[in-house]
């Protein structure tokens, strides 16, 4: 059983109103909720403080944290976007009925609760400004000097800089956040996991942009979401048959290329595979800098680095 909380919160009546946060949660939700192939994955509650009618307090988000991390499940992810205050090394999450002397949530009450939970994994994502604070030793407390096993906290930002809202009225982290969501961050297999989130989130901003933080204490990595994969799976396990070892060079000829008269269709269809595996950088052509030369001056293709460790997978039986 896997939960999500995804929460984006626009209205407040005592800081200024934003205009991304509830659009954010509406984008990132289905992406959450499906698979790519259309199948569930997060049971998601979703909350859109768009206006007074549908503010959210401080007392409301924190009984919905309290049930994100309920007994149930062994997956669970928070998501939050809205206004961030630092509060003495900590980061409070700002909800609509914050002020200056209790602003929101202080991240520190999230991980106390953390703490407390028998879920396994959590997962927390934070699109606020000064998000990076909900990571510092001032929010873990004496108490909590190191994160919770099975924890991992990605931020839209270090704990000393804004988090920037799009002209298009969504916030510029969490865009970025929906394209690796929809496929950017997959690996070849199509799995979809935190690290491979910051990865792509880490290279979409600038040296004098925002800086996206990433911090976990984790023994494995689950999946946040499954995206087709980049090559079918029984191409894929054809690595091993193409390649009977790991620094096996496979000889190409004109043969293998379909606008060639002396083509054969069994080739076509190696040659077909090979290209995909090309275009995920798991094989490089010998000597040419394309496929078609290699095959058309008989040269061939070797397995890069890349390419090695998912021939190990596929020899090891986990593809």
């Amino acid at each position: 059983m896997k939960r999500a909380l995804l929460v984006g919160v626009d209205h407040y009546e005592n800081y200024s109103n934003l205009g991304g946060c509830a659009n954010d949660v509406a984008a990132l939700h289905p992406l959450l909720a499906r698979h790519e192939d259309d199948s569930p994955n997060l049971d998601c509650r979703v909350i859109e403080a768009r206006d007074d009618a549908s503010s959210l307090t401080r007392d409301d988000l924190l009984e919905l944290v309290d049930e994100l991390l309920a007994p149930g499940c062994d997956f669970a992810l928070l998501y939050f976007a809205g206004h961030g205050a630092p509060l003495g090394g900590d980061v409070a999450l700002a909800t609509s009925d914050g002020t200056d002397r209790t602003p929101g949530v202080a991240f520190s009450e999230v991980l106390e609760r953390i703490g407390r939970s028998s879920i396994s994994e959590v997962i927390v994502i934070l699109d606020c400004c000064f998000s990076g604070g909900a990571t510092t030793l001032g929010a873990l407390g004496n108490q909590l000097a190191n994160l919770r096993s099975g924890l991992s906290v990605l931020t839209a930002s270090r704990n000393d800089q804004v988090s920037m809202e799009t002209a298009e009225g969504r916030g510029q982290f969490s865009t970025y956040l929906e394209g690796a969501l929809d496929g950017g961050a997959a690996d070849v297999l199509g799995h979809v996991n935190v690290s491979g989130l910051y990865a792509y989130l880490s290279e979409s901003f600038g040296a004098w942009e925002q800086r996206p933080t990433f911090k976990a204490n984790i023994d494995r990595l689950h999946d946040i979401r499954l995206c087709d994969p980049r090559v079918p799976l029984p191409t894929l396990r054809k690595l091993t048959e193409w390649f009977p070892t790991a620094d096996h060079d496979y000889a190409l000829d004109p043969s293998y290329e379909p606008t060639e008269e002396n083509s054969t269709p069994e080739h076509e269809a190696i040659f077909s595979g090979l290209q995909k595996y090309r275009a995920c950088r798991l094989i490089e052509p010998i000597d040419e800098e394309h496929l078609y030369f290699a095959a058309m001056n008989s040269t061939g293709c070797r397995l890069t680095a890349l390419g090695k460790h998912y021939w190990r997978l596929v020899q090891a039986g986990r593809v």
